[in-house]
């Protein structure tokens, strides 16, 4: 990905450390995260910069949703760099209804997105459907979390699972945050790259609404190195479609409190109650109501 700036906390490229060091540039979109665990305010969640993460020059914006909410169209047999995955540009829209929406939406992922290990038994996924109510939206929310799931079982399953849960829905709407089984199962980047964009591609041709929700740090240095790779991996096949990718990885990599919360969980890897807040808070000042189309 090029041209990526730091639109969180201003930082240039040529600023340089005390120690002399240039800064590395964040991926993915969102604001600076809080220093310590944020409880979840009354007012709306701010409407963050929307497909932040940068095309490379010369390249058109595929998928890329106007106001309306409906993804613009962008030349046909427009491809990436040799050996990436091609531009794609869906051959149907995603139409939002003016009035009361009858939205359909499903999570789809792991044991993250399952909450597994949160006492509340909300996850992430119980708190971001609690602050996305509205008078204009009708909403059914679905949770197929499935532990242990690699991105290859999501391409398996996707479609079983989710068309019927659509069926009747006026508008359809997919969240998919799956990856760090990929690593652990010995899946190579380029399969997990491809799986994720298999999606995306079957998902926006087919007219349903996709917002990705980034990978989340353990305790293992090694692991982590890893995942940091694959999320940027997954933020670019995000940025090519013009998807919304939320970066989870880098807030929380340094973020204390979820730090502490998964040392203090049975498993060491899954979060507690404060780690999905966490998540949850992420996922909703990045760009949440914007995808939405609400105001």
């Amino acid at each position: 990905m090029s041209d990526r700036n730091d639109r969180t906390s201003g930082t240039r490229s040529t600023d340089r450390t005390p120690t002399g060091e240039i800064p590395r540039e964040p991926y993915g979109v969102g604001p600076a995260y809080p220093s310590s665990h944020t409880q979840f305010i009354d007012e709306a969640p701010t409407r963050a910069g929307r497909y932040a993460a940068a095309e490379p020059a010369g390249t058109p914006t595929v998928g890329v949703p106007t106001a309306s909410g409906a993804p613009r169209a962008a030349a046909s047999g427009a491809t990436g760099a040799a050996g990436d995955d091609p531009y794609y540009a869906p051959s149907a829209e995603l139409t939002v209804s003016d009035g009361v929406r009858d939205v359909g939406m499903i999570f789809l992922g792991s044991s993250m997105t399952a909450g597994y290990g949160d006492p509340k038994g909300l996850g992430w996924v119980g708190r971001v459907v609690a602050r996305t109510q509205h008078p204009d939206l009708d909403l059914t929310a679905y949770n197929l979390g499935v532990r242990g799931n690699t991105s290859g079982d999501v391409v398996a399953r996707w479609n079983a699972e989710c068309h019927p849960r659509w069926a009747g829905r006026g508008e359809r709407r997919l969240v998919l945050s799956v990856g760090t089984n990929d690593l652990v199962s010995g899946l190579t980047m380029a399969r997990s790259r491809l799986n994720l964009a298999n999606v995306l591609d079957e998902a926006t041709n087919a007219g349903i609404g996709v917002f990705v929700v980034g990978l989340t740090p353990t305790l293992d240095d090694e692991l982590n190195r890893r995942i940091e790779a694959l999320a940027e991996a997954q933020a670019d096949v995000c940025a090519r479609r013009g998807i919304t990718y939320v970066d989870c990885y880098r807030p929380l990599a340094t973020h204390d409190q979820w730090m502490a919360d998964l040392a203090a969980s049975p498993d060491r890897v899954h979060p507690g109650q404060a780690g999905y807040g966490l998540i949850a808070w992420l996922v909703l000042h990045n760009g949440w109501n914007d995808w939405l189309s609400l105001s």
